[in-house]
């Protein structure tokens, strides 16, 4: 059985990755269906959900194992967080068979599913899986009121949360999670390997297809296979073994841990599903890099309070001089218009020179350049 410390460090390693991530990717999702909602987004919307769901509760698993697996918290929220964290689970294995289910249809029969999809299909989809999964998962609270008072999943007497089970109770619990593991991981497992098989087969069948979209899709294949196998299998298969030995095998703990890791590997499920994620994490983490840019910069720069003050006379002398400057060189400049336009009035034929006389500013341009350099003002 693995230590308590070992325990905590995966469950806090879970929590600090998982939630930011599921976080961004919910609000992503949120936003896009509000402009086109596809099937797609809505099963990745609530597979989402389903991950922040056992996220919020992990804080309080992490509680009772740092309590030495006793349950120091109010009752009520022994069996809610049981109930929400194995729902939780199951709904994931779900809505990743159904994500799926859903890129087979879209590569295998693109017109007929292009003609067909609808939104209210996925919604329908969505509510029956979480129908299915808590009437199942309200298992716990049926246990929790059967038997006598000393042997109940949680009481006073015991302040353990879901392990202690009378002979009464433990057939009944070893059956309803035999069908769990049956129906809610092998069944949706093996679904899921018929469906990215057939799809990586497919676009590697077809020459037009691009490269970076063959790639995308292997990469969802073996992200949601990995979560599956690495996250998921251990677990389930503690299930059939401890309905075969009419126990709990002593290494459930271990697949327990694993499980809960799939809220940091749906992130990545994401990535590759939803061309929104990508855009979404891609600029987070530009933003990232920018802000860790910005402090290296931000330390390098001298901190000595003596040289900031010379620098800071040093660069007033030298804009006040930029300023008379400045002045000096536009009186020229005014000066110099003056005496082209007087040269140019005094070379052309007489004529045309009384006709420049009356329109050429040159003479009150001049006087009012003197004017303004006596009186020291800008000129206009």
């Amino acid at each position: 059985m693995a230590s308590e410390t070992a325990v905590l460090a995966i469950f806090l390693f879970t929590f600090l990755t998982g939630l930011p991530s599921n976080l961004l990717a919910f609000y992503t999702f949120l936003v896009k269906l509000r402009h086109k909602p596809t099937p797609i987004d809505i099963l990745l919307l609530n597979l989402t959900l389903s991950d922040i769901i056992l996220l919020l509760f992990l804080p309080f698993k992490m509680t009772e194992v740092s309590s030495h697996m006793t349950w120091t918290l109010p009752a009520f929220l022994c069996p809610l967080t049981s109930c929400c964290f194995y729902g939780s689970m199951y709904t994931s294995s779900l809505f990743l068979t159904s994500v799926s289910v859903d890129r087979y249809l879209s590569v295998a029969y693109p017109i007929k599913y292009k003609l067909n999809r609808r939104p209210v299909h996925a919604i329908v989809a969505s509510i029956f899986i979480w129908l299915l999964a808590c009437s199942h998962c309200s298992i716990i609270y049926v246990a929790r009121h059967g038997g006598s008072n000393e042997t109940l999943p949680y009481s006073p007497n015991t302040s353990h949360c879901y392990e202690n089970f009378s002979p009464e109770q433990l057939p009944v619990i070893l059956s309803v999670r035999l069908e769990l593991s049956l129906f809610f991981f092998c069944l949706p497992f093996i679904i899921t390997i018929f469906c990215y098989m057939n799809i990586i087969r497919i676009l590697n069948s077809l020459s037009n297809v691009q490269s970076c979209k063959k790639q995308r899709a292997v990469g969802l294949a073996v992200a949601t296979l990995l979560n599956f196998v690495i996250c998921f299998a251990l677990y389930n298969i503690s299930h059939i073994v401890g309905f075969i030995q009419k126990e709990e095998p002593p290494w459930r703990v271990e697949g327990f841990l694993l499980s809960t890791l799939n809220t940091s590997v749906d992130p990545v499920i994401f990535f590759f599903s939803s061309k929104a994620i990508r855009r979404t994490f891609s600029d987070c983490w530009g933003v990232v890099c920018f802000e860790l840019q910005a402090l290296v910069q931000c330390c390098k720069r001298p901190t000595d309070n003596d040289e900031g003050a010379d620098a800071g006379r040093i660069s007033n002398s030298s804009l006040h001089s930029g300023y008379r400057g400045g002045d000096v060189q536009t009186e020229t400049v005014l000066d110099q218009t003056a005496k082209t336009w007087e040269t140019g009035a005094q070379n052309i034929p007489q004529q045309v020179q009384g006709t420049v006389h009356q329109e050429s500013p040159a003479p009150w341009l001049k006087s009012k350049v003197h004017m303004d350099s006596k009186s020291g003002d800008p000129p206009p």
